[in-house]
């Protein structure tokens, strides 16, 4: 973990580390950047062909890929390129960490099938832990391929841009309501992405900075197990579930405790079904 010290590195923010991280747009421009991300790009056509034919979309975790492939990623999103832009907006003094165990390598196709990578397109928010005061999760998208033909739109920021190759954009996990605009075509270009987080917490968040790190830990891993079992789903548990992520996206819209509360619902719901059924 890293302390952000310099308070002038934190321009002329000083409100609370709660307050929206506005989106904020970047490129990659030196040379030897370009040709890591070409690079990177090759390496994933090659070894993921059949996924990049499919149209489902595809989350890979990057600690899962081989260590060099890390090692070149690491390069990336380390780097001050995504690092000083995200220093100069958050309050002098806030802890900065990485969150490297969630980030993913990210193959997008427009995929509206209602299943639960149909939420990555929609009018939605990417966490559901806005009401943390003590910490915010910026998350870096870097575009390691794309052409101009979706546009993503920061609703909360009144930012959109079209992405293209070696470009990146920084957005509010949790604050941000964002989606997408565009439509699939046959032949174009891949979308192939990293998606990078990173945790900063208040100055002395102390035991609340951890909890935060836990608490967001554990939203990336469910919410993106529910999204990958139920994508393009066929089966009637898989169409439920797909079911169930979209509702709880939209409900997290009107109010992150609102999911929460309907979660809470149905398994108290459920319990009183089975106590009724097994003393029928």
């Amino acid at each position: 973990m890293t302390d952000i010290l310099d308070s002038t590195a934190a321009g002329s923010t000083r409100g609370a580390v709660s307050s929206l991280f506005p989106a904020t747009l970047g490129r990659f421009e030196p040379a030897e950047d370009r040709a890591l991300i070409d690079g990177l790009s090759r390496w994933v056509e090659a070894h993921f062909r059949e996924q990049l034919a499919q149209r489902p979309s595809c989350h890979v975790y990057v600690e899962t890929l081989p260590a060099e492939i890390v090692a070149l990623i690491d390069r990336l999103r380390d780097s001050p390129v995504i690092r000083d832009p995200i220093l100069r907006q958050v309050p002098a003094g806030s802890r900065f960490e990485p969150m490297k165990h969630t980030d993913e390598l990210y193959i997008s196709h427009y995929n509206k099938d209602r299943g639960g990578d149909q939420g990555l397109f929609d009018r939605h928010y990417d966490g559901n832990l806005r009401f943390l005061s003590s910490s915010m999760v910026v998350r870096a998208l870097i575009y390691l391929q794309s052409d101009a033909s979706y546009k993503v739109v920061f609703g909360d920021s009144r930012v959109e841009k079209a992405f293209t190759s070696y470009e990146f954009g920084l957005l509010d996990f949790h604050r941000e309501l964002h989606w997408v605009e565009g439509s699939y075509t046959q032949g174009a270009p891949q979308r192939i992405l990293l998606k990078c987080n990173y945790l900063v917490t208040a100055p002395g968040a102390g035991v609340r900075g951890r909890f935060a790190l836990a608490a967001n830990t554990a939203v990336f891993y469910v919410v993106k197990a529910a999204m990958e079992y139920s994508k393009s789903p066929r089966t009637p548990a898989q169409k439920a579930v797909g079911y169930l992520c979209n509702l709880f996206r939209r409900l997290n819209i009107v109010h992150p405790l609102v999911p929460l509360a309907a979660m809470a619902a149905t398994a108290i719901g459920v319990a009183a079904l089975g106590y009724f059924v097994v003393n029928l």
